[in-house]
């Protein structure tokens, strides 16, 4: 009786091991799923930013690309570009002072959509319809010898402002900045600030260097 007492021990503990395994083998197949899943997340989330980052990456596509998909049922280029605009940067010097725009025209499409009114002589844009819009700057700089450091700053209104923190010794420097707002008929221009001592040497490439919006809402 003793002996049989002591095989069905033994037996229970052969049992009781194998159930422990088992218990092992699901936890760490359970660790390792929840680790691709959570690996899987991430790597979607980076997916997502670098998608919308690239959409941000050149202004002139990027302004085509909007312009299709906000009109993709007109047959008419020009309706396309009524609820979008695109201006260009006029002159390459930096220095505080209300920034020159001017149309970067497409063919024969203007890149100033019938819902904007652009005043050439006071380089101001007004939106004629109240909504939510997509507003960005682009700002492409180029350093011709050995610049200094330095903080370039762009206020669109009280809408959008971009800073570019100018580095050492570099020879060019890049920075897109956007914001979505309400606009309510407000007349917008760009100001530009530079330090007092200036930014010499560092120059803005009209070519690249941007403002625009388009109606969201």
């Amino acid at each position: 009786m003793g002996h049989q007492d002591k095989d069905m021990d033994v037996e229970s503990h052969q049992r009781s091991g194998r159930r422990g395994c088992c218990l092992d083998v699901f936890l760490v197949v359970s660790i390792i799923f929840l680790f691709v899943a959570v690996t899987a997340g991430a790597a979607g989330g980076v997916m997502v930013v670098m998608e919308l980052r690239s959409k941000l990456e050149s202004q002139r596509p990027f302004f085509e690309s909007e312009t299709s998909k906000l009109s993709a049922d007109a047959t008419d280029p020009t309706n396309k570009m009524q609820n979008v605009v695109y201006l260009e940067s006029m002159s390459s010097e930096l220095k505080s002072s209300t920034m020159r725009w001017a149309p970067a025209n497409f063919g024969d499409v203007s890149s100033v959509g019938s819902n904007f009114v652009f005043d050439e002589e006071k380089h101001s844009l007004k939106a004629k319809r109240a909504g939510t819009y997509f507003m960005y700057v682009s700002l492409n700089l180029t350093c011709t010898f050995k610049c200094k450091e330095g903080l370039l700053i762009v206020r669109v209104g009280d809408k959008l402002t971009c800073e570019v923190q100018l580095p050492a010794e570099a020879t060019v420097a890049n920075k897109k900045c956007w914001a979505v707002s309400q606009l309510e008929g407000e007349t917008l221009d760009a100001e530009m600030t530079v330090p007092t001592e200036g930014l010499d040497n560092w120059k803005l490439e009209p070519r690249g260097s941007g403002l625009g919006m388009f109606l969201v809402d």
